[in-house]
This record gives C-alpha cells, sequence and structure tokens, in this order.
C-alpha cells in the first residue's frame, strides 16, 4: 500500500471533522481473540465500511466486497471494549498508509492518503464521544508518533500500539513514549502492554500486527 506523502508532516494530528455526528458506538464483543475474527461482532466492521460510504462516494468505491474483507480485531481487545470501535478504525487507516487494510483497497496513492485521513479523523471523533480527553490525547501522540516512525524507517510501532490500546484512557505512557521516539527503546511500552494486558494476548496481537504492516 502507499506511503504518505513525501511532505507530510510527521507529527501532524489529524483533527475532528467539525459537521461529525457521531452514533451509538458498538463494541467488539468481548470473547474476541487478538488476530482472530471476531464474527460474534459484525457491527464494529460494518459501522466502519457504512460510515465511510455514507461520508464519500470515494470510499465505497473502494471498499472491499463482504466475502473479501478481513474482519480481524488486532489491538482493540487488549483494552476497553467501549473504544474498539474508534481504535479500530484509526488502525484501519493507518493499515491505509503502511499496510494491508483490512476492509478497504484504494486504488492509488492519493486515494489511499486521502482515506487513512478521514479513518484517523473519524475515529478520533468516536473516541471523543465518550468525553475522554487522556484517551483522545493519547491517540493523538500515538498517530503523531507512528507517522514519525514511519517517516524515519525505524521499528517499534507494534509496542506503540499494543500500550496505547491497552491503556487508551490511563496516564503513565509519556515516557514509554519518550524512549521510543528518543532512542529507539520499545521495551517500556511493551512491559506497560503487558501489565496491562498480558503477555499472551499482547504476543498474539503483534504477531497480527507484524502480518498486516509493510
Amino acid at each position: 500500500m502507499p506511503d504518505l506523502a513525501p511532505d507530510a508532516t510527521p507529527d501532524a494530528t489529524p483533527g475532528l471533522a467539525a459537521d461529525a455526528t457521531p452514533g451509538p458506538t458498538p463494541g467488539l464483543a468481548a470473547d474476541a481473540t487478538p488476530g482472530s475474527a471476531p464474527g460474534s461482532a459484525p457491527s464494529v466492521w460494518a459501522a466502519i465500511v457504512a460510515e465511510a460510504a455514507g461520508e464519500s462516494r470515494l470510499w465505497a468505491d473502494v471498499t472491499l466486497p463482504p466475502a473479501e474483507r478481513e474482519e480481524v480485531a488486532v489491538f482493540s481487545q487488549l483494552g476497553d471494549p467501549l473504544y474498539a470501535l474508534g481504535l479500530e478504525t484509526i488502525y484501519e487507516g493507518y493499515l491505509v498508509h503502511y499496510g494491508r487494510p483490512r476492509l478497504f483497497a484504494p486504488t492509488d496513492r492519493d486515494t489511499a492518503i486521502l482515506l487513512g485521513d478521514y479513518l484517523y479523523a473519524h475515529g478520533l471523533v468516536r473516541v471523543a464521544e465518550h468525553e475522554d480527553v487522556a484517551a483522545v490525547a493519547n491517540l493523538a501522540e500515538l498517530i503523531s508518533l507512528c507517522s514519525l516512525l514511519q517517516g524515519e524507517r525505524k521499528g517499534g510501532d507494534g509496542p506503540l500500539w499494543a500500550a496505547h490500546a491497552a491503556l487508551l484512557a490511563e496516564g503513565g505512557l509519556a515516557e514509554a513514549r519518550a524512549a521510543l521516539r528518543d532512542v529507539d527503546d520499545p521495551a517500556p511500552l511493551l512491559a506497560l502492554a503487558h501489565e496491562a494486558a498480558g503477555v499472551e494476548a499482547v504476543a498474539t496481537a503483534l504477531a497480527a500486527h507484524e502480518r498486516r504492516v509493510r
């Protein structure tokens, strides 16, 4: 899948859509396994697709047919189900920019950039509807640092996603983010994710992530 435009600013954070009107937020099923297709919770995937198609005919045109979609939860099962829809929407945007999306197949680079940015912004809207300032701030930091890592061709995005998914509405992530950003050390983020979500669950999520990101 295409990269972001060369002149994109790594630390730019997509804003919330001013006219977005989020509806009820469906969550992933509590028993869904990271890296597997949670067939019992199609509402998350259906919501992402339907809302994108309702926003633009362009997004509808690049939506994969139902039989070709991979409705696979990666990181959202590490944390609070309340944020599953927003987190999966943002993660799909990340995959559109930097990996292999599960629900969309942009046909060209410009479409991929625009669609990924839309998914970032709409995912933030979905999380913001819960009025949790810490969750929105953490997601903004996640998006910014992921863009920086990709722009500099550095690793560590997996532990970054895992820690933020597990502790989205919590504090205590700043120092671990700084370790990754400043000295390329993902270990503090990984330790936080392990403590919050468990070693096995995090390992499963990271393996699924590695299969999808370039």
